[in-house]
């Protein structure tokens, strides 16, 4: 007799999102969460989930921000919890290492994206900046 199984991580979309003004660029845009997690499966069927965390991501410059696990819950549990800047913590943003480093006033001659000003290429359009 065998068992194929094995462990993995997994990612589930909660279908929750707000409107707010973005805690790293400043913009108006939406933040949509997601629930991150490890899972044991038997014969390719997930049986037990565990180390759940959650996160959520904006929109507008696809920054990644973690949520406290109360907060998740309420999310998952299909209701509506009041979401401040306090809340949300900044993980990273995605694409871009150091967004949070960029000179909003230094922007790309070419396109007009905000570059970090150490930046001899704009990320955007290719074109040199120094």
């Amino acid at each position: 007799m065998f068992f194929i199984f094995g462990i993995s991580n997994g990612i589930k979309d909660l279908n929750f999102s707000k409107m707010v003004i973005c805690k790293n660029c400043g913009k108006y845009g939406r933040i949509e969460f997601f629930m991150v997690y490890t899972y044991l499966s038997l014969f390719f069927i997930p049986v037990f989930k565990w180390g759940k965390k959650f996160y959520c991501k904006s929109t507008c410059c696809n920054a990644i921000f973690s949520v406290s696990d109360e907060i998740g819950q309420k999310i998952l549990k299909g209701e509506n919890p009041d979401i401040d800047d306090s809340d949300l913590i900044y993980e990273y943003t995605e694409g871009y290492n150091n967004y949070n480093n960029y000179n909003n006033n230094f922007k790309c001659p070419n396109c007009g994206y905000p570059v970090n000003s150490e930046f001899e290429y704009c990320p955007k359009c290719g074109s040199k900046i120094k």
